[in-house]
């Protein structure tokens, strides 16, 4: 290798070293929380058949005598969601809200029988969810993660780089590890090996997890995701947008929509003329959506009087052939509306319906047909990337790319820390003369560009490793 190449080489590997050093221990929790997360339909069933399996029966109750059973088990709750039996031999789930907690109630569909609660935030699925999207820190989690993303893309690029043959014939250690060695060498192989037939599906993992992230994916989103703008002229909307339906451990409507707006419903002429009368000598209050118990409270029994039963959600959903597998969201407030939404396996089973609380009139049916391409394209790389499009081996291909990830991950680090001195970190050492690295700087620049918290960190990052380790090194190597 020529000494230009050498210093080129050295440079970037010292950059792999930092990225890896930050990005593998996120790489490592991520693929232990997405192999949780994958497999969550057999863990569910092997965890909890009791909550889940119900015998089946010819006749089940309505959606409303369920709630009504539901309020007298729970009378000091507050419905949050319903979620309709997805095949006969399935339970019914309500999500409730009750003493600042969120659970799931599991009711057997025919008889109305509790099974059991569900306490939604712990859980092994909700747990694995909320660290894999916020660490379970909330926004320092979040930024955390869409930091380690980005600089995941860098890792993966200059590793690349390292790898590409440089020492003439022969593909051991470039295609497949050399079984003959032992030792660090070994390890190096197997990393360099694993990264390289990992690098693609590494890369779908990360770009399609950054959709996700709380402030590139909200930016992302608010760019891309745009619908015609007729089809919400005629709609009456509301200041929340469909996102704030969907939580860390819990997704509610798709990506494509959550950039939306939430419509509202329009309230009944003999509703809006009692609240002008109660109103003369004091302020309306907003009551939530769906209370199980109303109490003594007038507007409560006002509004459950003049909204349309649950039942009849659940049958617009049958008429509209909405997938089974969707949640129906009560109203927030007397202008809140029902929301029908399916997260499907399969994108193209998506489906969103805002239905007025007071009329049952459809407000907006948004499904596969109306996304954008880019919405498309998103929610196509969403489900590839959670493993739920094409069944078990779907579940299989992807649980091997988890273990591809860890396998790099693990031997980086052990790479480094079996070379590393007692007491030191042991970066990859400057070259005497720092290379230009014009394309390098373009690459950099293009990311930090589309990734503008990634783009930040790594001028902080390039300001240190220049300015000041640089002038360390040199002043080490003067004479005194």
């Amino acid at each position: 290798m020529k000494n230009h190449d050498a210093n080129h080489y050295q440079r970037i590997w010292r950059w792999h070293f930092y990225a890896g050093l930050f990005v593998a221990p996120f790489l490592i929790l991520l693929s232990l929380t997405g192999i949780v997360y994958l497999f969550k339909p057999q863990l569910d069933n092997l965890m909890y058949p009791e909550l889940i399996k119900v015998t089946p029966a010819s006749q089940t109750l309505s959606a409303d005598a369920l709630l009504a059973k539901a309020m007298i088990a729970m009378p000091d709750a507050s419905l949050r969601k319903f979620l309709p039996p997805i095949a006969p031999d399935q339970s019914a789930q309500l999500i409730v809200s009750q003493g600042g907690r969120e659970l799931t109630l599991f009711m057997d569909p025919a008889s109305g029988a509790l099974l059991g609660t569900m306490d939604n935030q712990w859980n092994l699925q909700a747990v694995a969810r909320t660290l894999h999207a916020e660490l379970m820190i909330g926004t320092t989690g979040d930024r955390l993660i869409e930091l380690a993303a980005g600089w995941g893309i860098v890792l993966l690029i200059s590793g690349l780089y390292l790898w590409w043959p440089r020492k003439g014939p022969g593909v051991g250690g470039i295609l497949w590890p050399r079984m003959n060695l032992r030792g660090r060498l070994w390890w190096r192989d197997m990393h360099a090996v694993v990264g390289f037939w990992g690098a693609g599906f590494l890369l779908l993992l990360l770009l399609s997890g950054m959709t996700w992230t709380g402030f590139w994916g909200d930016q992302f989103a608010n760019v891309w995701n745009r619908f015609p703008a007729a089809m919400w002229n005629d709609v009456p909307k509301s200041a929340p947008l469909a996102r704030s339906l969907n939580q860390a451990h819990e997704q509610t409507v798709p990506w494509a929509m959550e950039s939306t707006p939430m419509p509202s419903s329009t309230v009944p002429d003999q509703m809006a003329s009692m609240e002008m009368d109660s109103g003369a000598t004091a302020p309306a209050k907003e009551h939530d959506h769906s209370a199980m118990n109303h109490g003594s409270e007038h507007e409560g029994m006002v509004m459950a009087s003049h909204r349309i039963p649950l039942q009849q959600v659940v049958d617009i959903a049958k008429a509209r052939q909405v997938t089974p597998g969707y949640s129906i969201t009560p109203p927030a407030g007397k202008s809140g509306v029902y929301t029908i939404a399916i997260f499907a396996d399969d994108p193209r089973n998506d489906a969103t319906l805002h239905i007025d609380q007071y009329s049952g009139k459809v407000l907006a049916d948004v499904r596969w047909q109306d996304y954008g391409p880019v919405a498309k394209t998103v929610e196509t790389g969403v489900m590839l990337h959670m493993g739920k499009m094409y069944g078990w081996p779907h579940q299989i291909a992807m649980f091997l790319i988890c273990l591809m990830v860890l396998l790099s991950a693990v031997s980086g680090l052990w790479i480094w820390w079996s070379r590393r001195p007692q007491g030191r970190l042991a970066a990859p050492p400057l070259p005497a003369k720092l290379p230009p690295l014009r394309g390098t700087l373009v690459v950099m620049a293009l990311l930090g560009i589309c990734f503008p918290l990634v783009g930040a960190s790594m001028v902080a990052i390039w300001l240190l490793d220049t300015l000041i380790f640089s002038r360390r090194t040199a002043a080490a190597v003067q004479p005194g």
